[in-house]
């Protein structure tokens, strides 16, 4: 493990752990929709079951990097300057639409996640990049899938 610098009064190990946790969280929010799209638009077992077990995959790395009670002491969303970026969020026609806004911020996310875990745990920044071309190859597939319904 790196000698991690304090910045600001802040340590950057707890910044860390804030990035740890919004991409954690992000990924997980992302690949659920994902998930529903896939169960309830594609009615497609295979995929519905991929994006379940990279979210249960997500859980388990992120636990290994930090316990959750350590995340959430670090959590400080209510001041969060990101807060409020939202540019496009609002812009959705249609599943297909909902689908690939998610889908993107999965992948987004999985390599915020196997950056930052590279100073925490090496191990699991190459379980995140491993998950991230999972998700590749599910999202070339599924996208097939939810092209031809539209």
């Amino acid at each position: 493990m790196h000698s991690l610098k304090k910045s600001s009064g802040i340590s950057q190990k707890n910044n860390i752990g804030r990035i740890i946790d919004a991409n954690l969280n992000r990924v997980k929010e992302g690949l659920r929709v994902c998930e529903e799209v896939a169960r309830f638009i594609l009615d497609n077992r295979k995929f519905t079951a991929e994006f379940k077990e990279i979210r249960h995959k997500i859980d388990s790395l992120g636990g290994e990097i930090y316990p959750q009670a350590k995340l959430f002491s670090q959590r400080r969303a209510q001041t969060d300057v990101g807060r409020f970026n939202s540019c496009g969020e609002l812009a959705r026609s249609n599943c297909k639409d909902i689908f690939l806004a998610n889908i993107q911020r999965v992948k987004e996310s999985l390599r915020v996640l196997e950056e930052f875990s590279k100073l925490v745990d090496v191990r699991a920044a190459l379980g995140f990049k491993q998950l991230r071309y999972k998700v590749y190859e599910i999202e070339k597939e599924s996208f097939k899938k939810i092209s031809s319904l539209l």
